[in-house]
Parts: structure tokens; C-alpha cells; sequence
């Protein structure tokens, strides 16, 4: 391999300092451990290594040095926003991008209307439009 410069893993993430999610809907989960820095807490995000659902986001307290692990974000129902000194939130950018890239077969956003206002058809439908 080259010796190129590794790609950082928090390029993947939308950092918003000074902010905690509280979740609501106790089914939401979360899963915390002590780490050294934010980036290996995004590697584990990014890989959901060790954790039992998809990491959407996760919140590192830097007094504490730990790292929560989120499967929902900001946008999630049931979840509410917390300003909080000791922590910063990042949130993966796949599910906080509200664009479509190429077909938008990897979309995970949240926007299911057309520019105009529309309301998007479910994949599996072919009403009312044939696929």
C-alpha cells in the first residue's frame, strides 16, 4: 500500500459542537465505551463494529473521554436535541444529506416529495406510475 495519507474516518460525519440527543422512544438505542478519540469512535460507527443496529450518529463526551453510539440522529422521531459543553455530536452525512447522488439508490434522507410538491411513490408500488 501507498504511504498516502489515510483517509480520515470523520470526513463521513456532520459535527455539531455543544450538542447531546436525548432519546424519547425508549426502542431507540445506544451503546457507550471509553475511547481515546473521536475518530476511532467514527471508524466503529462507520463499520457498526460490535454494536447490534446501523450507527446513524454518535456523541463523544470529551470530559469523559467516551463515546455513545446512536442508531438515530437529529432528524429521528423521539428524539430530542440537548445543549450540552461536554459533548459533540456527528452525524453520519448519508442520513442527515438531503440530496440525491446518480439514481438515489443510496438514498437515506428524509425528503419524499418531488420539487413540486409532490408525494414520492413507494418503490414497491406501481401506483400510480408503472416502474
Amino acid at each position: 500500500e501507498g504511504k498516502g495519507k489515510r483517509r480520515n474516518p470523520l470526513h463521513d460525519y456532520k459535527k455539531t459542537g455543544e450538542l447531546m440527543l436525548i432519546k424519547v422512544n425508549k426502542t431507540l438505542e445506544v451503546k457507550t465505551k471509553l475511547l481515546n478519540t473521536t475518530e476511532q469512535c467514527a471508524k466503529r460507527c462507520s463499520r457498526n463494529k460490535g454494536l447490534s443496529f446501523t450507527c446513524k450518529a454518535f456523541a463523544y463526551d470529551r470530559v469523559t473521554k467516551r463515546c455513545h453510539w446512536l442508531s438515530f440522529n437529529s432528524l429521528t422521531n423521539g428524539v430530542r436535541k440537548k445543549q450540552d459543553h461536554a459533548f459533540d455530536l456527528f452525524e453520519k452525512k448519508d442520513y442527515v444529506r438531503n440530496c440525491i447522488i446518480g439514481k438515489g439508490a443510496d438514498y437515506k434522507g428524509t425528503i419524499s416529495v418531488t420539487k413540486s410538491g409532490i408525494q414520492c411513490q413507494a418503490w414497491n408500488s406501481m401506483i400510480p406510475h408503472e416502474h
